[in-house]
């Protein structure tokens, strides 16, 4: 057969590409399994990557594995971390729910490439790149890696730079009093400075949970092999491979203490996910106030001012669309959709395995590709620009009924009420209708009424009142 070479697993003979590393498991699964477009995340195979580099590294240390193979085995596992051998893992991510024919791909392209750069057969995809490990350890193993990578590597990068822009917009407009709003109507003031570090301390809270999250992902599956019990593998081998890991990958992993726990269940990665969730919702709920409040330009609210970036429409000329924020939200959505394949995936765990390992990992590191690329753009191209439109803002400020709770200790809460509802009904202002139904002189009604006194201690610590802001 024309550019295809023969290769043996224990169910016979496989054709595989000349050209490819893999061998006849990889080469089954590719073929049994054509099933939609998604492959197995780089980021997991580079995770592989690492833990074999690990696991051979322990075994030639423990004595159980030749040094020249062990050395083999390292060297093509730096290969797959410089992205030499991106080509040779095709395998989808609807294959077997315990990862094996993944963790076969990553054991036969090391041990086809080593014995090609040995020159000789020195490597065996089982015996030798896969001793002392099963599957069901490695898996799960790889998974953690990532996991913990993804997080502490590219979302709490991308949240703390844009919860420090969010602080330094906070400090900036802490002097601008706007309009309060609850139940999507007016309430009493506060200053945009208080919203925005609103929105900080909710990305402050995230990085908190994510944080604590992380301990769950340290513990490594590594050692357990095929249900837990660690059979096959040389004792010591477990907390050797998970130093190593922790020298490879400057992160601080250990050895789950306990492996039964660690190949079944996958609960940490639910609670890890949840707080990806938790900032994804956080996420949602800041993209959608800078738009209600950036709505307009003339027909809308249109107390903030965003970038304009690109055209909004094929057909209204000059309209301008707030499509980071529209980007974010549908991001946060695909995270919470991701979530719930998570949590479903987790509770199958059914006696000493769980097989919905790669459609797990496989929505956990989207969530956290597109929570890290979202919040660099959405900080980059949105929030960094966001100025307050100081005209709306006096505009609505001086029309706000609910400026009238001021009151409420001079004239009593149903007196107060008395004056808003005659002021919206006879469109009056607040001090015009006060002083018509005889509650309140001009004089007295001016000394109570100070929006600068309704958004608490920011303004008294000797923050000037600045509506002007541009």
């Amino acid at each position: 057969m024309t550019g295809m070479r023969e290769e043996h697993d224990t169910m016979g003979t496989v054709y595989v590409p000349q050209d490819r590393y893999w061998g006849a498991q990889t080469q089954r699964s590719f073929e049994n399994f054509r099933i939609g477009t998604e492959k197995m995340p780089p980021e997991l195979i580079r995770a592989f990557a690492i833990l074999k580099k690990g696991a051979a590294t322990a075994n030639v240390q423990l004595g159980s594995l030749d040094r020249e193979k062990g050395e083999a085995i390292c060297s093509v596992c730096d290969e797959i971390l410089e992205g030499k051998l991106d080509g040779h893992f095709p395998l989808a991510v609807w294959q077997t729910g315990s990862g094996t024919q993944t963790n076969m791909n990553v054991n036969e392209v090391i041990a086809n490439r080593g014995n090609e750069l040995a020159g000789k057969k020195l490597l065996h995809p089982n015996d030798d790149v896969n001793r002392s490990q099963s599957s069901n350890d490695t898996f799960p193993t790889a998974m953690n890696i990532c996991a913990l990578s993804v997080i502490e590597d590219i979302v709490l990068p991308a949240l703390t730079g844009l919860e420090k822009t969010l602080n330094v917009l906070s400090n900036r407009y802490q002097g601008v009093i706007k309009v309060g709003r609850t139940h999507l109507q007016d309430a009493t003031p506060l200053t945009l400075g208080q919203e925005i570090s609103g929105w900080a301390s909710m990305l402050s809270h995230d990085a908190r949970y994510l944080k604590i999250a992380l301990d769950g992902l340290r513990e490594l599956a590594l050692g357990g092999t095929a249900v837990g019990t660690g059979i096959n593998a040389p004792e010591g081998f477990a907390e050797k491979a998970a130093q190593i890991i922790s020298e490879l990958t400057g992160k601080s992993f250990c050895t789950a203490p306990n492996k039964f726990h660690a190949l079944t269940s996958k609960d940490q990665f639910v609670f890890a996910h949840g707080a990806m969730k938790a900032l994804a919702a956080d996420l949602m709920k800041i993209a959608n106030d800078i738009r209600l409040l950036s709505s307009g330009p003339r027909c809308g609210i249109g107390e903030l001012l965003i970038p304009e970036n690109e055209p909004g429409s094929s057909i209204m000329p000059g309209k301008v669309n707030p499509t980071q924020c529209e980007a974010v939200t549908m991001v946060a959505l695909q995270v919470m959709g991701n979530d719930t394949v998570i949590g479903m995936a987790a509770s199958q765990g059914n006696y000493e395995l769980n097989v919905f390992m790669p459609v797990l990992i496989y929505n956990f590191l989207q969530s956290g590709r597109l929570l890290g690329d979202a919040m660099i753009s959405f900080e980059r191209n949105c929030v960094r620009g966001i100025r307050p439109n100081s005209e709306k803002i006096r505009e609505y400020l001086s029309q706000s009924l609910m400026l009238v709770t001021a009151l409420n200790p001079v004239v009593g809460y149903e007196n107060a009420a008395r004056i808003a509802k005659l002021a919206y009904s006879e469109n009056l202002t607040l001090r015009e209708s006060a002083v018509r139904l005889g509650l309140l002189d001009g004089e007295t009604f001016d000394r109570y009424v100070r929006p600068e006194k309704m958004v608490g201690s920011v303004l008294e610590k000797g923050d000037k009142a600045d509506n002007d802001l541009s």
